[in-house]
């Protein structure tokens, strides 16, 4: 459980440091992606949970 914690609090660490050195191009970015079709960005968030997956397969062998 510890470690989902540390994975949710690294992944707002990231977003915010995200936010904070590059303000415009996230909100140019966010723009797209209310533009972007849901199905589009439903089968992007899926590859990338995927990736995601495996990449955490790989680190934790």
């Amino acid at each position: 459980m510890n470690d989902l914690f540390a994975a949710l609090a690294l992944a707002v660490v990231i977003e915010g440091l995200l936010y904070a050195a590059f303000p415009e191009q996230m909100k140019r970015m966010l723009e797209q992606v209310l533009t972007t079709p849901s199905n589009q960005l439903r089968m992007v968030a899926l590859v990338m949970a995927a990736v995601g997956l495996g990449l955490l397969a790989v680190v934790r062998l």
